[in-house]
């Protein structure tokens, strides 16, 4: 074999192997790309205190990610109590449920309110911040002899609607208030809820 056909065939061989190379470069990296992994979401709501049960929770498939709990994990989380409001659909992290609730935060207390039809807005959802005011029935005052004090209104963020449990009876509105406005916000005539714009205090 000559020297120029070695050559000419030393380069053959050295194309071939820069394909091959990248070739297995491209489904290394196609391969990292596409990487999805199974892990828990939550199937439906579950209340502060509440036992996270097997119904509620499911698996899905998405992109590798940290912070959140894996199917291979599910039995570590079951059983355990949630330790904030876990909505359905938001993927579930290990901080969220523990051996007790670690809601409400410290300062923070919930009040339910049974807010009548038309005393807050239909649409009403979980993490909107709103004002509680009493209702027209309770003629938004207080009455001491002679003299009247306004009612102020009590901010807070809402945790949870419950519908109304017959037709034209009123709704459960859960409110996460300061501790110190707790009292006042339970003892509100006709409660009405009012939205705020979405500034101050997140949801929890």
């Amino acid at each position: 074999m000559t020297g120029g056909r070695r050559r000419r065939l030393g380069w053959v061989w050295a194309g071939v192997g820069a394909v091959v190379v990248s070739a297995v470069g491209f489904t290394l990296v196609a391969q990292a790309v596409g990487e999805r992994d199974q892990v828990l979401v939550l199937a439906r709501d579950v209340p502060v205190g509440g036992v996270l049960k097997p119904g509620d929770v499911r698996a899905v498939e998405v992109a590798a990610d940290t912070g959140v709990v894996p199917l291979a994990d599910r039995g570590t989380v079951l059983g355990r109590r949630a330790r904030v409001p876990l909505v359905a659909g938001s993927l579930l992290a290990p901080g969220q449920v523990g051996s007790r609730a670690g809601f409400p935060p410290k300062g923070s207390s919930q009040v339910a309110l049974a807010v009548e039809p038309g005393g807050a807005p239909p649409d009403l959802a979980r993490g909107e911040r709103v004002a509680l005011l009493p209702g027209p029935a309770g003629a938004g005052a207080v009455t001491h002899g002679s003299e009247e004090k306004a009612v102020s209104a009590v901010v807070g963020t809402v945790t949870g609607v419950r519908a109304p449990e017959s037709a034209g009876g009123p709704r459960v509105v859960t409110a996460l208030v300061e501790t110190a406005a707790a009292r006042r916000a339970a003892q509100l005539e006709h409660p009405r809820v009012v939205v705020l714009p979405a500034e101050g205090r997140e949801a929890p």
